[in-house]
């Protein structure tokens, strides 16, 4: 087919906030993704699949202080740096055509044009905001929609705001927005429908906050530059910004625009209701559909760095193999719903599904072409009983396995190739080809069982493409299928492979794993991880390295007496200590600790710090040295305990 007359089908991930490494939730979402896209392409679909970071805001701000480091540096290695969310990309075998940053350049000076252009319709006006804030999420909430009095989304505490800002109509397009949610197929699956409605659009949608002036990272609202945008605005137009909306960098908006918005259920809110609204007031078309999956789960909550609770990519794909993890999260959980992950579930998966059932079916049918034919199956072949229902079976199910994925119910497009995969291997007990070896005359007979069952291999191989790309090329070298034969147009049809294939057995693709065996290698590694963690939480990107114990001694730990403390002004977690610390003058430590202590609490405590690291600025205001705290996760929510000692132990004391 020409490239002209191909279908165009544009799909995206959310992109994601790089506040520190990514985990096991985050590429689930990124490889359902790419397996849609490469199941488009299957099809022959010219596909645009775009994925990327979302680098501005307060919380990237306030880390890369903590980190000692500027936010674009910050970001620059959680995205590009050993590890980071490109590296971890490539490894998954993302297949994104694009990858945007909200740094780009392009994209900065397309979101000022936006901005302006909204403006100037009157649909951004300035104002003066008043609400709750969630730094971590970046979000307004009002008093109505906490939980507890705590942030609907990520249940932390949020803190009262007040700040000249402008705002975005939405309420405009509350009635518009409502139509759309419940009478077209916009927001999927359904169920997510009834929340959005009840939640969001039934109470009445207030005006949103586009802009801040309490941070700087950000992009600058060219006609009044003390506002930097806000993140949602900033970060939802990527999707059309890096098609070329409102920029020179590319020309394929109109081919490729409107698309489909992969998201995280935490997100379905803004991407279904004030995305589309955007859309509306720059009069551009509203995306085809937005698809809010569900989470990975542990132990019935959701994965968090927050709550210790992450599960590393790098380590289960080093371990189980790249396509096998891809596998396991797209066969295991249904793609609209929550899963509840666990290794041994996910060792289970690849020892039953891939293991056992195709992997067994590839290497015994291999083995027996080449322990009876030698290798190359004769022209000569003779029907018989059972094979009208295995090939009836293949030949319908490319119909099936699309029906689902159409639907994005990749769970069940698997589900439907691991059926045709099961029945031929049952086809291996019905027809005993050992049994039909025995005999000379049987061989045609044998010949058409085998090639039936390469039939079925090839079938159901090309199928799995889009989940296991490497492993599925792996296989059609085993079996002897060329890339004519491994088409979606050969998908659908029975008796495409050479009735002469020849086959080349190789080692086993999946082999067996030893459950016991993994799960205390994986067990090892979590309680050294532990062991290993720092208690700065915001630090742990930069500090991965390990230290001898000799420079471990040069850090200079002294306890220190709390003469007073305060908060910091403008800032919600800082409070600056004054300190005894035996030399006779005072010394200045800001602690990020408010969230966990008032500060009046502390004065006349007897703590520990370090007292010769070099000084750093913090609100202005320098910083000499660091307190000691321990952080630990209890039901779910952070806690830290500054560490505090006998108030016998004099100022300034060493520890050792």
């Amino acid at each position: 087919m020409c490239e002209k007359c191909k279908d165009t089908f544009y799909i995206t991930t959310p992109i994601y906030y790089p506040s520190d490494k990514l985990h096991i939730g985050h590429a689930y979402c990124t490889v359902a993704t790419d397996a849609i896209a490469r199941y488009h392409r299957l099809k022959g679909e010219d596909v645009m699949f775009l994925t990327g970071t979302d680098e501005h805001g307060q919380k990237i701000e306030e880390k890369a202080k903590a980190a000692g480091v500027t936010p674009q540096e910050f970001v620059d290695n959680i995205v590009t740096g050993p590890k980071g969310i490109l590296d971890l990309w490539k490894l998954m075998n993302i297949s994104n055509d694009r990858f945007i940053r909200t740094t780009d350049d392009y994209h900065v000076a397309a979101v000022q044009r936006i901005f302006k252009k909204m403006y100037d319709s009157g649909d951004i006006y300035k104002g003066t905001y008043k609400g709750k804030y969630c730094t971590p999420c970046e979000s307004f909430w009002t008093e109505s929609q906490l939980k507890d009095g705590c942030c609907p989304d990520c249940g932390r505490p949020v803190v009262d705001a007040e700040e000249e800002a402008y705002f975005f109509r939405l309420s405009k397009y509350a009635s518009r927005i409502r139509d759309l949610l419940v009478n077209t197929d916009f927001l999927q699956p359904k169920s997510r429908v009834n929340e959005m409605v009840k939640n969001f659009i039934d109470p009445g949608l207030e005006d949103l906050c586009v802009s801040r002036t309490s941070f700087t990272w950000g992009i600058p609202v060219t006609f009044d530059p003390k506002h930097v945008v806000y993140v949602w605005l900033d970060a939802l137009t990527n999707y059309i910004t890096a098609l070329g909306y409102e920029n020179d960098r590319y020309h394929d908006y109109k081919k490729y625009w409107p698309g489909i918005n992969i998201v995280g259920k935490e997100i379905v809110r803004f991407h279904s209701i004030i995305w589309p609204a955007m859309l509306m007031s720059l009069g551009e078309p509203l995306p085809k559909h937005v698809y809010g999956h569900g989470w990975l789960v542990i132990d019935g909550g959701k994965m968090s760095k927050s709550k210790g609770n992450v599960v590393d990519p790098y380590v289960l794909a080093e371990m189980f193999g790249v396509d096998a993890l891809r596998f396991f999260l797209l066969r295991t959980f249904p793609f609209g719903s929550d899963g509840n992950f666990s290794n041994e579930l996910l060792i289970n998966t690849i020892n039953i599904d891939l293991a056992n059932d195709l992997g067994n079916l590839v290497s015994r049918t291999t083995a027996m072409v080449e322990k009876y034919f030698g290798g190359t199956l004769p022209a000569e072949k003779q029907a018989g009983e059972f094979d009208d229902d295995l090939i009836a079976m293949l030949s319908g199910l490319r119909g099936r396995y699309m029906d689902q994925m159409e639907k994005f119910q990749l769970q069940n497009g698997l589900d439907e190739v691991f059926k045709c995969i099961q029945r031929a291997n049952k086809y291996i007990d019905e027809t005993m080809p050992w049994a039909l070896a025995k005999d000379e005359a049987k061989k045609p007979r044998l010949a058409a069982v085998l090639y039936n069952l390469l039939e079925s291999v090839r079938i159901c191989t090309t199928l799995l493409l889009p989940f296991m790309p490497e492993s599925c090329a792996k296989i059609f070298a085993q079996i002897g299928a060329g890339a004519d034969v491994t088409t979606w147009d050969a998908a659908g049809k029975w008796g495409v492979l050479p009735q002469t294939v020849t086959v080349h057995k190789g080692e086993a693709i999946f082999p067996r794993i030893d459950a016991q065996a993994a799960l205390a290698q994986l067990d090892a590694l979590h309680e050294a991880q532990k062991k290993a963690a720092l208690p700065a939480v915001e630090l742990e990107p930069y500090a991965e390295e390990t230290v001898d114990f000799d420079t471990f001694c040069k850090s200079d730990f002294r306890a220190v007496k709390v003469k007073a403390c305060e908060a910091v002004k403008k800032s919600d977690k800082l409070l600056k200590f004054t300190l005894d610390d035996g030399t006779g003058t005072d010394r200045q430590i800001l602690s990020g600790i408010h969230k966990f202590y008032e500060p009046e609490a502390l004065v006349g405590k007897t703590l520990v710090a370090i007292v010769n690291l070099p000084p750093r600025k913090m609100m202005g205001l320098e910083s000499c040295g660091m307190l000691l705290s321990a952080v630990h996760t209890e039901h779910g929510e952070e806690k830290l305990n500054l560490i505090m000692v006998d108030d016998k132990i004099p100022a300034g004391a060493k520890l050792c």
